[in-house]
């Protein structure tokens, strides 16, 4: 159940940036639950690749900003697959990730 929260929660937080920020556009909001299904997925998989490497690196000090880096990366991949999905740089991805971290400590 708190998977469907969540994902919910990132597709209404996709949808929402693209009122706030002008580099972002998505079609619709199944577009979004689709594009946050996906990030979560790429996040579960291939960023747990980037996340671990770069935490024994950084002896897990810099663990909050590892996260947010790696999904921002994750959110362009997404962009990069969809269509109806676009984000014009990586800082909007950024932006984007930190306020669905913050959002989702807050939540859940």
């Amino acid at each position: 159940m708190s998977f469907i929260i969540q994902l919910l929660l990132n597709a209404g937080i996709l949808l929402g940036m693209t009122y706030i920020l002008p580099t972002v556009t998505i079609k619709n909001f199944t577009t979004a639950v689709l594009v946050a299904l996906v990030i979560g997925i790429l996040n579960a998989t291939l960023g747990w690749f980037l996340r671990v490497p770069l935490n024994i690196v950084t002896f897990g000090l810099l663990s909050f900003f590892v996260h947010l880096v790696v999904t921002a990366l994750m959110i362009k991949l997404a962009d990069k697959l969809f269509s109806d999905f676009y984000i014009k740089g990586f800082i909007p991805a950024l932006i984007i990730a930190a306020v669905m971290a913050i959002s989702n400590i807050l939540i859940l």
